[in-house]
């Protein structure tokens, strides 16, 4: 059974799941792209855009109703007031039951759209992680970035050794043909509501078809 697309409406914000491999943003030709955007301005033509996630990636998008709400949100995600969490299954085990990784980003010029590790022009970036299962080979395993860096998880799990599964950017080819997509799931997104400045929390479940075993 398909998922579905649109988990939340109301007069100030919409809330979607994307699927892997849709684009979140139109891209060039806009008009002839299929993404996220443009399926949920079918639905609600007052939406507007306050954050992205990667083409690859699945999960949780919120988008606004209206500038008001636009402007009031946008500015939530500059301060870091917007709560993320993601899952993935990444290579090899993670023996560090939860941690935190602080690298540098920065753009891989010769080889765009590729980030990298880089302490001399990088951006800082910091992700926490907290290990949630673990299998022969691999770990699942919950993120938060503190910060929103291009790609940050998926190139700071993989400079400290735990690529994530099926990432064709940052991950060998092993890793990359271990698993059918990238195996990152936008799972949480809590904010203050434009509308009534309280807390909203949307959890979306990460299916990704892999059994896996308690760590403990």
């Amino acid at each position: 059974m398909d998922r579905p697309f649109l988990l939340h409406a109301d007069a100030h914000c919409l809330v979607v799941d994307k699927p892997a491999g849709l684009p979140a943003v139109p891209g060039r030709p806009q008009a002839l792209h299929d993404c996220a955007y443009s399926r949920v301005c079918a639905l609600h033509a007052d939406a507007r855009v306050v954050h992205r996630l990667d083409m690859a990636t699945s999960g949780l998008l919120l988008f606004a109703r209206g500038e008001h709400a636009q402007r009031v949100l946008s500015r939530a995600f500059e301060q870091r007031r917007v709560r993320k969490r993601y899952l993935a299954v990444v290579h090899g085990q993670m023996r560090v039951p939860a941690g935190e990784i602080e690298l540098p980003i920065g753009a891989h010029w010769p080889d765009r759209p590729r980030r990298h590790v880089d302490f001399e022009k990088g951006q800082a970036a910091l992700t926490r992680y907290r290990v949630l299962a673990l299998e022969d080979g691999r770990t699942r395993v919950e993120l938060e970035p503190v910060t929103g860096r291009t790609h940050q998880l998926r190139v700071h799990l993989a400079a400290i050794g735990h690529p994530i599964l099926g990432d064709t950017l940052y991950a060998p080819a092993a890793v990359q043909a271990a698993a059918p997509r990238l195996l990152l799931h936008a799972s949480v997104l809590a904010f203050a509501h434009p509308g009534t400045g309280e807390m909203f929390e949307v959890c979306s479940e990460a299916h990704f078809g892999l059994p896996m075993i308690d760590p403990s």
